[in-house]
């Protein structure tokens, strides 16, 4: 590890000898005897602390204060004066400086200053890193396709994110809502303030609105303490309501009031509490044809379809196919050490051509196999699920049908249209295996064990 770099300037020769016994051998030193030469040091090469004596011949204290902020701000000053001059000192905090030694100062003090203020440097550092590191974990690039829909999709999160107002994200399962709702927050004004997200579908009814709201200290059976709701929870920031077209009608009711009235109940109290949080909610319903049915509110719907933004399947934009695979296969290259060069032509074709319903989701989880049980540089055809093969082969002519046992070419039949089902039962129903063997007509262990038997994950299919 590399020693923090310390420049020292002082005209007085014992002072700067002084510091190079406090600070020792664990300090990178340098010393300057006036302004001038510690204002060439700072333009030639970078320092973690500045240590400058106020008052000095020429270039002060100052001067040299300004210079290290015009240059590189996140570096740290601590200015030296004598009693008559802390009124300089003071005003060289104000001008950006951490902290002053009043002379005569303990050695012991001054090594702690010069250590805090190593370590402030420190952790501003790192929270700009942590910073930049959200921008590009959750910036629209995560995003990831060129085509004339995805360009949309950027154009409208960028607006999205610029206007404090509710966004309403639709797409198939696997699209990526949430990944562009976090983009949306973390580009906003609201960055700094907590992103706080909900699948509402995943909530029990009797708890929905007390997960919400918040609810009192004996509101309802095993609520033994109060507690604050999402809504208070994500205060300053964005709360995701995920699959907010699953809410029972009378949550939305008092969800639709809370967006009007900017304030929410909690369960068993009547005094509102004050919220400031952007929506942004997510569904793959049809929420205009769930108002027809009567599942959805009408008032609330308008209240969410402020700014609509639909995520496209991504059978609808195979053009971002190859760039997502490749995307995916860096990041599983590296998370698995297992640096591969590509995808071979044949398997690239199979990628392109099939339908992906469990869209982004189900192709990166395609990748990671691939790259786990590839055996060679390039991901080779035989690495893709079965499923993928499959299609890219098509329906067997009759002439090759032919050729084999009757058996065999009814199982063959079989498997390929058991897998369809599956993927299109499980795509019906969001990847909810229960619901999907009620609707299969099968106990939900059998559906369980085919879903195992024909590599069909249902974990591909849930928001």
């Amino acid at each position: 590890m590399d020693k923090p770099r310390i420049l020292v300037v002082d005209d007085k020769e014992n002072m700067l000898k002084l510091f190079a016994k406090i600070l020792g051998d664990g300090w990178a030193l340098t010393c300057a005897s006036d302004g001038a030469r510690a204002l060439s040091l700072l333009a030639a090469q970078p320092f973690d602390v500045v240590v400058t004596d106020l008052r000095m011949p020429g270039a002060d204290g100052l001067t040299v204060l300004k210079a290290v902020k015009e240059r590189a701000p996140d570096t740290e000053v601590v200015i030296m004066t004598a009693f008559a001059s802390v009124s300089g000192a003071v005003e060289a905090i104000k001008q950006g400086a951490y902290d002053y030694l009043q002379k005569p100062f303990d050695p012991d003090a001054a090594a702690l200053v010069v250590g805090r203020a190593l370590e402030r440097k420190r952790l501003k550092e790192e929270a700009a890193s942590l910073q930049r590191e959200i921008q590009g974990v959750f910036g629209f690039e995560r995003l990831v396709g060129k085509s004339a829909a995805m360009r949309e999709v950027y154009r409208l999160l960028q607006q999205a994110a610029g206007l404090d107002i509710t966004v309403l994200v639709t797409g198939e399962t696997g699209t990526g809502k949430e990944l562009a709702a976090r983009a949306i927050h973390y580009q906003s004004a609201r960055h700094q303030k907590r992103f706080v997200a909900v699948n509402c579908g995943a909530l029990p009814e009797n708890l929905v609105e007390s997960e919400l709201f918040g609810h009192a200290r004996g509101a309802f059976t095993g609520a033994v303490q109060a507690k604050p709701g999402l809504f208070e929870e994500a205060q300053g920031g964005t709360l995701f309501l995920d699959e907010v077209g699953d809410l029972p009608l009378a949550v939305q009711v008092k969800l639709n009031r809370a967006l009007q009235e900017k304030e929410v109940r909690r369960v068993g109290e009547n005094e509102p509490v004050p919220v400031d949080v952007r929506i942004v909610a997510a569904t793959h319903r049809d929420l205009k044809a769930e108002v027809k049915a009567g599942r959805f509110r009408e008032d609330l719907f308008y209240r969410l379809h402020v700014l609509p933004i639909a995520l496209p399947a991504l059978r609808d934009r195979r053009e971002d196919i190859p760039l997502l695979a490749a995307h995916f296969l860096a990041k599983f290259s590296k998370t698995h050490q297992r640096p591969l060069e590509g995808f071979e032509p044949d398997a690239l074709r199979a990628l392109t051509g099939y339908p992906w319903p469990g869209n982004v989701r189900e192709l990166e989880n395609a990748v990671e196999r691939a790259v786990a049980v590839c055996e060679g540089p390039r991901i080779a055809m035989r690495c893709l699920p079965a499923e993928v093969v499959d299609e890219q082969q098509g329906s067997l002519p009759v002439e090759e049908l032919l050729k084999m046992p009757y058996r065999e070419a009814v199982d063959l039949a079989r498997e390929r249209v058991s897998r369809e089902y599956l993927t299109a039962l499980l795509k019906q129903t969001g990847g909810n295996v229960t619901r999907a063997a009620e609707r299969a007509g099968m106990e939900r262990e059998s559906l369980h064990r085919l879903l195992k038997r024909y590599s069909v994950r249902s974990e591909d299919f849930k928001e």
